[in-house]
């Protein structure tokens, strides 16, 4: 390196003319004190200073040329040393700067989402997460592989969901509401300032399902599920049963049972409130039918390790087997049991206790100071129900139609 002693006080016109030489060279600016144009035998140019800090020489790079100009080049030595007169090093902040930079540089899509995943599988219900993981793997890392999280603006994110809602308009939403909670979680964290998801619409209309099965419907899928076998059989007519969800009645637990009440715990619930339901004399004559593998304490299981799954698989075996006129989901029995409920008198209030909703008659102040089990009218509601159900299967013909809640 040479460093040229002689100084004279630099021009925009002397920097352009500059010529380099075989040897990085150091031109000094009389116009500044210890600010130097740096040449580099490529013919690269910048500006460099030079001062003592805490009594060692030490140099710091403020920048390119033309991209800092002489006079910008002037401004930031002098605030440079004019720190350095104050006790404080300028390359700190640029060194932080860098590292600041270097760190973002983690923050991919791919890894983020990831840890995001890792989170929510602390935290989410198993249907849940798979969903999440779906949404994630399918749609966000294919679209935003290597971008990173800092990039995303609304555009991104708005171009991307109405893109997947052109041919599957409910995943569109489902998409929506994912890239919600990933970008809330980063805010929370303090990874983004904002989340891009903010004023991005849904994407599609969803209507709320109205479908229930009618009682032939019910007597059908009743009679269906001797076609599919163990445990399968008894999963389905405990839906029909106690109107609880697929999976938080596919993972029952005999240590959650006890007599003829089921202690759902919280972690296992959607609401994550701990519920419990009496059974009737019929779910219990079902659970004790259905023999324990091994020393599982899974009620539903096949192998004794995890609880009973592939509900689509089922849904196939059973509908080639009731042969519907119309579509229905195993949420949709749910809701017609629901219906029945009603449509034998038992009380909205009860009702809803079955179902562990948290909203409806139960909603806000309600719902804190409401502290009454209802287990008595639950005991009694599904009693009744499972006594009706009886009588149906045994003797309503299978082309008599009566839809569930009219009566």
């Amino acid at each position: 390196m040479t460093r040229n002693h002689r100084t004279s006080r630099l021009t925009t016109v002397s920097v352009e003319n500059a010529k380099p030489s075989t040897e990085r060279r150091e031109i000094p600016d009389s116009g500044c004190r210890g600010l130097y144009l740096v040449l580099q035998p490529s013919g690269a140019k910048s500006w460099a200073i030079r001062f003592r800090f805490e009594g060692k020489p030490c140099k710091h790079t403020l920048g390119s040329w033309p991209a800092v100009s002489l006079a910008e080049a002037r401004r930031l030595a002098t605030a440079a040393l004019a720190q350095v007169a104050q006790g404080i090093d300028p390359r700190l902040e640029k060194r932080q700067a860098k590292a600041e930079a270097a760190e973002r540089s983690r923050d991919t899509v791919e890894r983020l989402t990831a840890q995001f995943l890792e989170w929510q599988g602390k935290r989410l219900r198993p249907n849940s997460l798979r969903q999440l993981e779906h949404i994630v793997a399918d749609f966000v890392v294919p679209a935003w592989q290597g971008r990173d999280v800092h990039s995303i603006a609304r555009r991104d994110a708005l171009e991307l969901t109405e893109a997947v809602a052109e041919t599957r308009p409910i995943m569109a939403n489902r998409l929506h509401s994912g890239l919600h909670r990933f970008f809330r979680w980063l805010c929370e964290r303090d990874i983004i300032i904002a989340s891009p998801m903010v004023g991005v619409p849904r994407p599609a209309p969803e209507r709320a399902r109205e479908r229930t099965l009618s009682e032939r419907e019910i007597v059908a899928l009743w009679r269906a599920c001797d076609a599919v076998g163990e445990p399968a059989c008894s999963w389905i007519r405990m839906l029909v049963l106690l109107a609880q969800r697929r999976s938080e009645t596919a993972g029952m637990r005999h240590s959650e049972l006890d007599g003829d009440l089921w202690h759902l715990p919280a972690e296992r619930m959607k609401g994550r409130v701990a519920h419990v339901l009496p059974l009737p004399a019929q779910a219990v004559a079902i659970i004790e039918a259905l023999p324990q593998v091994g020393d599982s304490d899974l009620v539903f299981t096949s192998n004794g390790r995890s609880p009973l799954d592939h509900f689509d698989r089922l849904k196939k075996e059973i509908d080639a087997e009731m042969k519907p006129a119309t579509p229905w989901t195993w949420h949709d029995v749910r809701r017609s049991t629901a219906s029945a409920l009603a449509g034998l008198g038992v009380a909205v209030p009860v009702v809803e206790k079955i179902l562990a909703h948290r909203s409806g008659t139960f909603r806000g102040i309600t719902g804190t100071y409401q502290r009454h089990s209802f287990i008595p009218e639950m005991r009694t509601a599904l009693e009744r129900w499972s006594e009706h159900l009886d009588r149906l299967v045994r003797s309503v013909p299978a082309t008599k139609v009566v839809p569930l809640g009219r009566r």
